[in-house]
């Protein structure tokens, strides 16, 4: 669980949303106390994607994959480039 103050919150809310998007929990502090936690709402969030997602499909806009993800996940991962590593590690600052 990430602990932040209300003003750490209000600086930077999109990246803690995103936490919790992603599973996370983020605990709110006033002057040091507890007031708050920002937990996701995993069951809301997960029957909205479905539905857009089979609505993509019949819409012809989205191609479900075929292939098994064990083949590209035991492929080695690509080399990049000291450059292009540098700017993708900043544009992910923010991120988790």
């Amino acid at each position: 669980m990430t602990i932040v103050s209300v003003s750490e919150l209000k600086a930077h809310l999109s990246r803690y949303l995103r936490e919790v998007r992603r599973g996370g929990e983020v605990q709110v502090l006033d002057r040091g106390r507890p007031v708050a936690r920002l937990t996701g709402l995993a069951d809301a969030s997960s029957t909205t994607g479905d539905h857009h997602r089979q609505h993509l499909i019949q819409a012809g806009i989205l191609r479900p994959g075929t292939a098994a993800t064990s083949t590209v996940l035991d492929q080695e991962p690509l080399e990049l480039s000291s450059d292009l590593r540098r700017a993708v590690d900043q544009d992910r600052d923010d991120r988790l």
